[in-house]
């Protein structure tokens, strides 16, 4: 029988690797999801089994176990570098107080000044105006100060982190800091809380009170704000008292190009002032006109109409105090230390003599200028104290119109010589004696090799012969016998707060630099047998209604040195005067002062003082600039001399009473003369008894003198 495929009683042919015989073939199972739950064997013949299936298995469990290390990693850095840039910027964090404390914080006081006279000197004082809001201004106005500092300053929040790129980016560039990426609430939260230091913590700081600012405020607000705060140069604070200070005008009344040019104050307001710069001023007035028009806020007629009427300066404007602004500075200063920053208007009683303030002023003016050419001395600075340590005269420089900057205070110069006096105040400490001697003579020390003006050496001198002629190499040979850090200390104590500790042996010659005020003040300590008065300018603050909040008190001067050490120094200075390097500063009455000229002649100066006066006086220029070979005791010994006759003219003559004897030396006999001198003498009669007797000669008959010579016969004696 043949097969018949046919056949329905023959069974099935299975197929390879299929049903038994005898079975239909089941229908297919849905798709099942992957179950990673179950044992390898039982997922084999699913998707994904095998081999091939375990190892892509495994290399995804490691991808995301490498993903959630990373991520762990990073999240710990993180957490990490916040921890740190808590500890280390953001402990000492300044308070943000609330929002209407932030609208009266930092106003400075008003101030009335009046002299030691009570006359009226000048008022002084951040001049604020009326609070802004934007809604009141002009729409160009705030658009001014936005496009020259922050221009998307709607479109970021308290950091501007693409202006930080672009400014890296420029800075790179440049090589040096030409733009910066500050918004304008990191520039509030910098001017209401924080100091200008250019640091990474500052910086931080920074951004984070600008960050609470704007979680605290709208946008508008701290714009408003901005410009409440912000510093337009000549004591002026906020738009509106910008607008007053410089056109005459409130803030809701500027035009088009006022606004621009104010705007383009704050980033360098003293450079750019309007009364001194204006050309640089409009310079970047322009600038911010071509923003405004990049950004679509004013057109291209606008522009130039704005470029081609550049604002004129209200009178008032051009005011300043003249002779009297460095001390007025100086004291506005001193005010604020000791109201603080938010009390109310004050009227100030100061120590400046109006007339002594201006005759130190024109000496000081008229000498430079008249010698200027010859000498090559651009700037000097005076101050003059009395004997209670009051300030009389403070002249910073020679035009307070041209420069504000107070080289009576804040310049440090090397003051030379006229450092001599304490090197030599520290020698008498240590023993020697004025009329102690010392050899002038070429003085090598490793490779410093310090020589005398004039290259010349004298020999033995005597230590005050030293000091009154200016010989270096004593002054050196003195310094090295006390020691470096020993002067330095006796400065310490006379009030000079900028020496190290322990300088190098080039402090003996004025190496380091002094200001002014302190060297003047430490010469007082002479002046007062060896007492030290801290110099004041500020007599009494009170109120505007009357309250006095703070009386200068008398107090007991401080003991800096000895008055026998005193004595001796007040002697050997005013032989500088009368007969040493100073001469020129002699005008008649008893005084005591040191010259002094720093390398390379940069710095001249005198430093001098009678019974009533001490009074120091600063010439050079402000580009370190050397002079043409002018010395202490040429121009400002000059100018001194010219102060001081004015001072003492109706004073009567004093002499410096307290002064004591100079000590006289007192050497011990040594017990061992007696026998040296015996040996002497048996030394003596032993060589008489060698030498034979003299042999007697007969007298000489001397010639009868010739009668003088005839007129006739006389020559001349040559000159």
């Amino acid at each position: 029988m043949t097969d018949n495929d046919n056949d329905p009683d023959r069974p099935e042919k299975a197929p390879t690797g299929g049903l038994r015989p005898g079975l239909k073939k089941a229908a297919p199972k849905p798709d099942e999801p992957f179950r990673a739950d179950l044992p390898p064997e039982r997922r084999k013949g699913k998707r994904g089994g095998g081999a091939e299936g375990t190892r892509r298995r495994l290399d995804l469990r490691w991808l995301w176990i490498s993903l959630a290390v990373i991520v762990a990693l990073g999240v710990s850095a993180a957490l990490y570098a916040a921890n740190y840039v808590n500890q280390h910027y953001l402990q000492d964090l300044p308070e943000v107080p609330s929002r209407q404390a932030l609208y009266a914080s930092s106003r400075a006081p008003a101030i009335k000044f009046y002299d030691m006279n009570g006359a009226f000197l000048a008022s002084r004082g951040p001049q604020y105006g009326e609070d802004i809001r934007l809604d009141r201004l002009p729409d160009y106005v705030p658009k001014a100060f936005l496009a020259a500092e922050d221009r998307r300053f709607y479109k970021h929040g308290a950091v501007d982190l693409w202006a930080i790129a672009r400014a890296a980016r420029a800075n790179h560039q440049a090589g040096r800091v030409v733009e910066g990426g500050s918004t304008i609430s990191q520039q509030l939260a910098k001017g209401l809380f924080l100091t200008p230091d250019q640091n990474i913590r500052r910086k931080i700081q920074e951004a984070a009170l600008a960050y609470k600012l704007e979680q605290m405020m709208t946008k508008d607000e701290v714009l408003e704000l901005y410009l409440d705060r912000i510093y337009f140069g000549a004591n002026t604070f906020g738009l509106d008292g910008a607008a007053r200070t410089y056109f005459g005008k409130p803030a809701t009344q500027l035009t088009l190009p006022e606004a621009a040019l104010l705007a383009a104050l704050p980033k360098a307001p003293s450079r750019m002032a309007l009364h001194r710069n204006m050309e640089g001023a409009l310079k970047r007035q322009r600038l911010v006109l071509e923003r405004m028009l990049g950004e679509g806020w004013i057109t291209q007629q606008e522009m130039n109409e704005a470029i081609a009427n550049p604002p004129k300066l209200a009178g008032t404007a051009l005011a300043n105090d003249g002779d009297n602004g460095y001390a007025l500075d100086y004291a506005t200063g001193e005010v604020l230390k000791m109201v603080g920053p938010n009390s109310p208007d004050l009227v100030v009683r100061l120590t400046i003599d109006t007339k002594l303030q201006a005759n130190g002023a024109q000496a000081l003016r008229r000498i430079i200028q008249g010698q200027g050419k010859a000498s090559g001395a651009s700037q000097g600075a005076m101050i003059a104290i009395d004997s209670q340590g009051a300030v009389r005269t403070m002249v910073g420089g020679v035009d307070y119109g041209e420069s504000v900057f107070n080289r009576a205070v804040q310049a440090k110069r090397q003051p030379g010589s006229s450092f001599k006096p304490f090197v030599y105040a520290a020698a008498l400490e240590k023993g020697v004696l004025p009329t102690d001697v010392r050899v002038d003579e070429p003085v090598k020390i490793g490779d410093w090799e310090p020589k005398n003006y004039g290259g010349r050496y004298r020999g033995a001198v005597s230590v005050e012969t030293a000091l009154a002629q200016s010989i270096n190499t004593v002054a050196v040979k003195l310094g090295e016998e006390v020691g470096p850090a020993a002067i330095s200390n006796l400065a310490s104590r006379f009030g000079i707060t900028t020496l190290p500790a322990n300088p190098n042996l080039s402090v003996s010659l004025g190496a380091y630099e002094v200001p002014l005020i302190e060297m003047t003040s430490a010469y007082q300590v002479f002046q007062q047998a060896g007492s030290r008065i801290t110099p004041f300018i500020v007599s009494e603050i009170a109120t505007i209604d009357g309250q006095v909040i703070f009386t200068h008190q008398t107090t007991s001067p401080v003991p800096a040195y000895d008055i026998h050490f005193a004595s001796m120094m007040v002697r050997m200075m005013q032989k500088v005067v009368t007969s040493g390097t100073g001469a020129r500063a002699n005008f008649g009455r008893p005084a005591a002062g040191k010259t002094g000229t720093s390398q390379n002649w940069r710095d001249a100066w005198f430093i001098g003082f009678t019974p009533d006066y001490v009074a120091g006086v600063w010439v050079g220029n402000d580009n370190d600039k050397p002079m043409n070979k002018v010395t202490g005791g040429e121009v400002a010994a000059s100018i001194w001399r010219d102060f001081m006759v004015t001072a003492h003219a109706s004073l009567p003559v004093r002499e410096f009473e307290w002064l004591l004897p100079d000590p006289v030396a007192i050497y011990e006999a040594d017990p061992r003369n007696y026998f040296f001198e015996g040996l002497a003498d048996d030394f003596s009669n032993a060589a008489s008894a060698l030498e034979p007797p003299p042999t007697v000669e007969p007298p000489m008959i001397e010639p009868p003198a010739p009668s003088p010579p005839s007129a006739a016969t006389m020559e001349p004696i040559p000159n």
